[in-house]
């Protein structure tokens, strides 16, 4: 296997670069380049050279012999000045050993799954760690990348094995006296059980993704309603041109909000009305098309218009906003005869109404997703595998009569369990999932 070498710490000029390498050849750079291997995880100051003794510069190296290291194999970091010239020379320096080179988007955390130093779970969660922008989804990456996924899935299939073993011991021992005639019972109630456990596992209104994700909400009404001015007014600065000529936004426009620890993503859209050109008719299909994947849609109209009911696909929520509140000499939200509807007066002019609507924002995206200190399912994968495995467990509990098929069904289900984490049958997920990381992590 090749020792490959990347820059950790981000882009250059900065303060320090980390440069990390890994792999069977790091013994070698450190005897060639640092002047033999430092005491192991003690950072030592040394004069760092390249093959020809030239000084790339004075800075501290780390020396990590695997298997005790992220990767599971040996492991340097060089903490160097930040500059470019002097990463570029480290970089040089190093590739000029044989066997080692630039290492590719998620190779080290790649390496660590493979050495079995963490699973698919903690992989997927230090990726959404580094992504994290709220304090949720801190929470829960640093949850789920310190294995909290891994534990409930293990334990899960754990258990599975263990009534299958009761099944088996029945199926094979089922005249010997020493095995009880109530293993089958046993092995069926902790079926039972961990059916009831994966079920409300499952039954998290997607709250682990809309964490991720964030609250998705879409602003949408009649040309010249004021949405772009709503959604500068949200974003507290201008991302949308804003112009009195109908028909000014044409395409989706994205603002990522973080609304007291809670990711809220706002996307102003074109308005919605009968005719307009070609260019203009293509924006409304995709306001249109975004409304109907929206968590919550703000339909914005002057509030001098009759309620004309939104065009959306779908059981998302819908908030009625009237823009132009200060000629109605009032802002804040509204009473309204339906309770579950809710309805609010702003003006963008003023600003009169708007942090009454970021707080009901807040709120709504804190009640739909939660702290993030929950332990619930994060990807879409996670689903579908725990939905196979849920069928499984129906499927044996539905042959309790006929044990052998009971048994095999446990074992689909106990394999479904593996593949979340990695341990069964995933080789063709490693890209997809590693990809997503950046160089050098």
């Amino acid at each position: 296997m090749s020792t490959i070498y990347a820059v950790s710490s981000g882009g250059c000029p900065s303060g320090v670069a980390v440069m990390r390498v890994s792999g069977p050849q790091c013994r070698v750079v450190l005897e060639t380049m640092a002047a033999g291997l430092p005491a192991p995880r003690v950072a030592t100051l040394r004069s760092i050279r390249n093959r020809d003794g030239d000084e790339i510069d004075r800075g501290l190296v780390l020396w990590m012999p695997g298997p005790g290291s992220f990767t599971g194999e040996d492991t340097i970091e060089f903490q160097v000045h930040g500059s470019r010239a002097v990463v570029r020379a480290l970089a040089a320096a190093l590739g000029s050993f044989e066997g080692v080179r630039p290492a590719e988007a998620g190779e080290f955390t790649r390496r660590a799954f493979l050495s079995g130093r963490i699973d698919l779970t903690e992989a997927e969660g230090l990726a959404d760690l580094l992504a994290a922008e709220t304090e949720a989804q801190r929470r829960q990456a640093l949850a789920q990348s310190e294995g909290s996924l891994r534990r409930l899935y293990e334990g899960w299939r754990e258990a599975l094995v263990e009534a299958r073993a009761l099944i088996e011991a029945d199926l094979d021992f089922a005249d010997e006296e020493d095995v009880p005639g109530s293993v089958v019972d046993r092995a069926f109630a902790r079926t039972a059980d961990l059916r009831t456990a994966i079920a409300r596992h499952l039954d998290d209104e997607l709250r682990g993704e809309m964490i991720r994700d964030g609250l998705q909400v879409v602003i949408m009404g009649p040309p010249n309603a004021g949405k772009s001015s709503l959604l500068n007014a949200l974003a507290r600065r201008d991302v949308a041109i804003v112009t009195a000529e109908a028909g000014t936004t044409r395409d989706l426009i994205e603002v990522r909000l973080d609304l007291d620890g809670h990711s809220v993503t706002v996307v102003d859209t074109a308005g919605l009305r009968d005719g307009g050109g070609a260019v203009e008719k293509e924006g409304m299909r995709r306001a249109l098309e975004r409304g109907e994947r929206a968590d919550l849609v703000l339909w914005l109209q002057a509030p001098d218009v009759a309620v004309s009911p939104p065009p959306v696909v779908g059981d998302c929520r819908v908030w009625r906003v009237d823009g132009k509140g200060d000629l109605l000499g009032g802002s804040g939200e509204l009473a309204v005869g339906d309770p579950t509807l809710r309805r609010f007066a702003i003006s963008t002019r003023t600003g009169d109404g708007i942090d009454r609507l970021v707080a009901a924002l807040s709120d709504e995206a804190a009640a739909r997703t939660g702290s993030g200190s929950a332990i619930v399912p994060t990807r879409e994968r996670h689903r579908v595998a725990l939905r196979r495995a849920l069928e499984g467990l129906d499927e044996a509990i539905r042959h309790r009569n006929d044990l052998e098929i009971a048994a095999d069904r446990l074992r689909v289900a106990s394999d479904d369990l593996g593949r979340i984490t990695g341990r069964i049958d995933v080789e063709d997920l490693l890209d997809h999932i590693f990809g997503s990381f950046c160089i050098g992590k």
